[in-house]
């Protein structure tokens, strides 16, 4: 694949992706595209279905359709150490029922022991420290932010 490779960054809710990706965005603006990731949860106040994310019923492997024909991907996987940031993040945005954030949690402890598992992630990022975890980003992501920025 000539250019610059795709980025997929995965993780379960309140792992930090948006926060990462939102200052990856600013910090290297015209560098990075967008692609509407795909949820489960319900909107929060101000999101549209469509612009920023697609709302879908709870699906496996829903997510990997837009992606599905991309043959040269470089994955990071964003998640917090432990549970309980997790839990603190998603209970401060106060936009979840008991009910889906008790699923959210469980779906979250289920992809942080995937992405333990050999050959599921290219590389796996641990966001215990946002400017810890955006520093890692952006050294996995300088090549290729080199490249882009030097073909202009």
């Amino acid at each position: 694949m000539s250019g610059p490779r795709p980025v997929v960054l995965s993780g379960p809710s309140g792992a930090g992706k948006s926060t990462l990706l939102k200052r990856l965005m600013k910090d290297h603006e015209g560098v990075f595209g967008f692609s509407v990731s795909h949820t489960t949860r319900n909107p929060r106040p101000g999101e549209e279905d469509g612009k920023g994310l697609n709302n879908l019923p709870m699906l496996l492997g829903a997510t990997l359709l837009p992606v599905a024909d991309v043959f040269s991907s470089e994955t990071s996987f964003s998640c917090p150490n432990e549970s309980e940031p997790t839990e603190k993040r998603l209970r401060d945005r106060q936009t979840e029922t008991e009910e889906s954030l008790q699923k959210r949690l469980e779906a979250a402890r289920i992809d942080m022991e995937l992405s333990k598992e050999a050959g599921v992630f290219d590389i796996v990022i641990v966001n215990d420290d946002l400017e810890k975890a955006y520093e890692e980003l952006k050294e996995i992501l300088n090549e290729e932010i080199k490249k882009v920025q030097e073909a202009k």
